[in-house]
């Protein structure tokens, strides 16, 4: 990433001076790969982190995964899952595992506390330490294990770059955002799960394809459907409660799905038909320089994103408030200054 690559995207406000300002880049893409709207670079090349998860399902669904293991729509929701290590979280993975027939030891994603406050209160106030089942990516890597299952393959080394089961991931992600597997970068992710990097308007492509799989001619289109489907369905498998991924697809009742990643990574997709009628699907793809660590800016430019193509009505954005532009407050609670988008949408080409 370059310095030239980003545009000023939000600022924070005290008093009358600009305190901060979250520079990054978007890219809102149709699902026949025409760029609607960009700010910054959109060839910018970096790793989706989390926003990649529903891509690294695709496989094992379009395989028949999910029914061969009877996977409910909340199971498959939380395969694409960055969650919260709720008790509900992990009671959903217990019963994944005693489906494919592992344990938990078998995970490769390690270990931390979950990111729910009550729960992870909870769980040191009795003594209890966290197992792989809290882990926030524990859900992709049980859906990357029942892939393994699935085609008979080793467990062992299902992380390996050079498994079939990622060699497959990495072969479906290429197809479904326009490259060849050999020019996406390959990076380990925090989770010890291989990662690509992908210019913003693929990935923003890929999403619309994900989003609307039809006008393309997939021959994943059932699985997207499945995938997409289940995310919206049970958006608090996707993420946990009180998390904006929850909430912006609680409101959005069927409308658009979308997953943040690390270090200030967002996709959103907007289903067919929900902008007027036969409205393309669209996908956006936002990247925020500095990795967002408070997560105030990407969710505030995908907001003013989805308002200003209304997806958006005025009662669902009355429920995200929270998330968009709002004021700063201090420790009293006064009002000293905002955060506030500041780019305009610059109209793509084909």
């Amino acid at each position: 990433m370059q310095h030239s690559d980003c545009v000023p995207l939000v600022e924070v406000t005290r008093g009358d001076i600009v305190e901060s300002i979250h520079y990054g880049a978007f890219v809102v893409a149709e699902s026949q790969g025409r760029m609607l709207a960009y700010a910054g670079n959109p060839e910018l090349t970096t790793y989706p982190r989390s926003s990649m998860k529903p891509f690294q399902a695709l496989p094992f669904i379009e395989r028949g995964g999910a029914e061969a293991f009877d996977f409910t729509a909340q199971e498959i929701a939380i395969t694409c899952a960055s969650h919260s290590g709720t008790d509900l979280h992990r009671h959903v993975l217990e019963g994944m595992h005693e489906k494919i027939g592992t344990t938990e030891d078998d995970l490769g994603c390690g270990v931390h506390y979950p990111s729910d406050y009550e729960t992870r209160t909870a769980m040191k106030k009795a003594g209890l330490k966290p197992t792989p089942f809290h882990h926030n990516c524990s859900g992709k890597h049980t859906g990357m294990l029942a892939h393994a299952r699935l085609r008979n393959l080793d467990i062992k080394n299902y992380l390996d770059p050079e498994h079939p089961v990622q060699v497959t991931i990495r072969e479906t992600l290429a197809d479904m955002v326009g490259l060849h597997p050999d020019e996406m970068p390959l990076g380990i992710d925090g989770c010890s799960a291989p990662v690509y990097g992908i210019p913003l308007q693929n990935m923003a492509h890929g999403v619309a394809r994900l989003a609307d799989p039809d006008a393309s001619g997939l021959k994943y289109a059932d699985a997207c459907r499945m995938i997409t489907s289940a995310m919206m369905s049970y958006p608090v498998m996707v993420a946990g409660p009180g998390k904006f991924d929850t909430d912006l697809m609680t409101a959005g009742k069927g409308k658009v799905f979308c997953k943040g990643g690390a270090e200030g990574y967002q996709i959103f997709g907007v289903m067919p038909g929900e902008i007027f009628d036969g409205s393309p699907g669209l996908g956006i793809a936002i990247k925020i320089s500095d990795g967002d660590h408070k997560g105030r800016a990407r969710t505030a430019v995908g907001l003013t994103i989805l308002k200003s193509l209304g997806v958006l009505d005025e009662a669902d954005a009355a429920r995200l408030e929270p998330y968009g532009n709002v004021p700063v407050r201090n420790w009293r609670n006064k009002v000293v200054g905002e955060i506030r988008t500041v780019f305009s949408l610059t109209k793509g080409s084909a």
